[in-house]
């Protein structure tokens, strides 16, 4: 009896064994969601009572990567990288120390969000061990999303959230069976299980986008709330529409853990006030705007209550002209609208090497194997910017 009892403590079971199991079924479903991203888990560790802080400001690094928005559109995303040099030909990190930031809108318009989910998450942690940084924020899409309003998702999208609730579906009827591990909690509980006025076929997927985006639901949780709302790296400003005074005044780390807290479920249904209304930090256009509605006022007092900050730089609203600045370098909108569900641009990069030189990086073929050369361009700081008679500026272009 007693040789049975060691036999059955040394045997690998799901009994003696659940976090091993849990994690194995987690990365199955990551694979099999992804269409073969192996993304490891690691085993389960028991929650701080207390979140840890969440750092709105960095050290400027040797060289800072900034992205616009994504929106879906996977093959997009991975150019964007690729024209940084950030990844291979395998989406395996290559940028060593560089530091990444992508402005947000990772949501909508586009049919493989979940997958850009993924990679972002695979970048991070590559990054990491070769000491660089993936850094991502919130757009006004993850908040709308968060709060259900899925007035920008696409049939492809729906059908991307239906396929990865099957299988998180499965893997909890999987962990279920095991002895050891805590029953899952049904990913439907509490969601309608029809929409009056929608055609049926897409009840399902709305039903999964729901479970999964709900403040604490499981895409929400591993992923969206793992972003910051504003971000401060050197001398840069990073936020998807704009910050203004009353911003910064009540406190960037502040907004940052709120926003957090309300994503993992913590502070009600309701997203925070400053990321709701035209003036919220990730739907504002007051410095993204046509340039000649730009006010510049406004941002310099915005950018002279954060010590050091000497620019803002913006996704949300699309640039036809390409990355370009306004308001003498102080506003630097990088959304190009790159994904094919708004605009289909040509990707760009924007690359800042410490403080000092702004170029973009860019996949336009009229400036392939050439710097583009401006007339009358200027330097001012060490910057390079094209001075028009009228209309945005664009920073320093390099194919």
């Amino acid at each position: 009896m007693k040789n049975q009892e060691n036999k059955n403590k040394n045997s690998i079971t799901c009994e003696n064994l659940p976090s091993f199991l849990s994690s194995f079924v987690d990365t199955f479903v990551d694979f099999t969601v992804t269409d073969g991203l192996f993304l490891p888990n690691t085993l389960p560790q028991n929650a701080p009572e207390t979140p840890p802080p969440m750092a709105a400001h960095y050290p400027s690094p040797d060289r800072l990567i900034a992205i616009g928005d994504l929106h879906g559109d996977l093959e997009k995303s991975r150019q964007a990288f690729r024209l940084a040099g950030l990844i291979d030909g395998s989406d395996r990190w290559t940028g060593g120390s560089t530091t990444v930031v992508q402005v947000g809108d990772v949501l909508d318009r586009g049919g493989e969000e979940i997958k850009i989910l993924y990679l972002l998450e695979k970048l991070k942690r590559e990054a990491e061990k070769n000491g660089g940084k993936v850094l991502t924020l919130h757009g006004n899409h993850e908040i709308m999303n968060v709060e259900f309003d899925f007035r920008f998702v696409t049939e492809k999208g729906l059908k991307e959230f239906e396929n990865w609730g099957f299988w998180y579906g499965a893997g909890n009827k999987m962990k279920s069976l095991c002895v050891g591990l805590d029953k899952p909690r049904d990913l439907f509980d509490g969601v309608p299980l029809f929409f009056k006025g929608v055609d049926a076929k897409y009840w399902n997927g709305i039903r999964s986008r729901m479970a999964a985006l709900r403040p604490s639901g499981p895409i929400a949780e591993r992923f969206l709330s793992k972003n910051v709302t504003i971000l401060v790296v050197g001398e840069s400003v990073f936020v998807h529409g704009g910050l203004l005074k009353e911003h910064v005044e009540y406190g960037l780390e502040r907004i940052n853990e709120e926003v957090r807290d309300w994503i993992n479920g913590l502070s009600g249904s309701r997203a925070p006030w400053y990321c709701k209304g035209r003036d919220a930090v990730v739907w504002l256009r007051k410095f993204s705007d046509d340039y000649k509605k730009c006010d510049c006022s406004l941002l310099e007092h915005a950018l002279a209550t954060i010590p050091g900050a000497k620019r803002m730089i913006m996704g949300h609203t699309i640039q036809d002209l390409g990355i370009n600045d306004v308001c003498d370098g102080k506003a630097i909108r990088i959304d190009v609208g790159m994904s094919k569900g708004c605009g289909d641009g040509l990707p760009e990069v924007l690359e800042i090497f410490g403080n000092k030189e702004l170029r973009v990086l860019t996949s336009n073929p009229l400036y392939q194997n050439k710097n583009k050369d401006y007339l009358d361009a200027y330097r001012k700081e060490g910057l390079v910017f094209l001075k028009p008679e009228q209309g945005p500026r664009q920073v320093e272009v390099k194919a």
